[in-house]
């Protein structure tokens, strides 16, 4: 865990559990403290934990022990067997999946619209014009009335992080927003990361890229085992790695020489 102070971190991991039935132990005592302004990537071998740690972070998982704490206040903690879950706090976190899950029957701007209307009671005309200036502002604006089916991989990926914006979370999640994508539609989705990056928006993402994280990321997590192996600044633990469980992970999935 990085040495920080509790009272400042933005994001509080303390001792989770998660577990998917008796015999499988997906998170198994993780710790993190997450800074204002800092993009984590979290890598490490498939069934290590890393998407189900980004659904626990949304407040989409029961856990079995631990807790969260979001901006210094308790988010998630367990009392009982039960899983308790502040539904204000977990308004402030927007997350972004691999596979877009936009809605194929609404257009773009009624896929933007139907949160901000629903969850906060925003008017229509209000959400639809922050929604245009949100497509104006990703290259998307004429395509507000289209429907995803008539969307590339890489505009329906944009428009999922537009849509994640519109309720103006104070702290984003990507679970593999690349890995579904051509090559040559990677650009477009991680350039718009990097500006929501350059406007100081905190990020938790899990990707299989190596070079994605290398340009995004301000910080690398490697978990492995269900607990957090590594933990440094890109250029370390992509790079020159302390721990031989990195290292080799990196080798031999990555082909990175580290």
């Amino acid at each position: 865990m990085n040495a920080t102070t509790t009272n400042s971190a933005l994001v509080e991991i303390n001792d989770l559990h998660k577990n998917y039935g008796p015999n499988v132990q997906v998170l198994k005592g993780l710790n993190i403290d997450m800074m204002p302004g800092e993009r984590v990537v979290v890598i490490g071998p498939s069934g290590g934990g890393k998407s189900t740690l980004l659904r626990v972070v949304m407040g989409l998982e029961q856990i079995q022990g631990g807790s969260l704490r979001f901006g210094g206040k308790p988010y998630i903690t367990t009392k009982g067997s039960k899983t308790v879950i502040d539904s204000e706090v977990r308004k402030k976190i927007g997350m972004v999946f691999q596979h877009y899950t936009l809605f194929p029957h609404l257009s773009i701007m009624e896929n933007l619209i139907l949160a901000p209307r629903k969850v906060n009671g925003e008017s229509r005309a209000s959400a639809r014009e922050r929604g245009q200036k949100i497509l104006e502002r990703f290259g998307l604006a004429a395509k507000a009335d289209a429907y995803p089916s008539q969307l590339s991989g890489g505009q329906k990926q944009r428009v999922a992080i537009a849509r994640a914006l519109m309720l103006d979370p104070k702290l984003m999640l990507f679970d593999e927003v690349t890995s579904a994508l051509d090559p040559e539609l990677v650009a477009e989705v991680e350039q718009v990361i990097l500006n929501l990056a350059a406007q100081g928006m905190p990020m938790m993402m899990v990707t299989h890229d190596m070079w994605f994280a290398r340009n995004v990321a301000s910080r690398v997590i490697f978990c492995a085992g269900g607990v957090v192996v590594e933990d440094g600044p890109p250029e370390q633990v992509l790079g020159d790695p302390v721990e031989e469980r990195t290292r080799e992970f990196i080798n031999r999935v990555f082909h990175i020489k580290a």
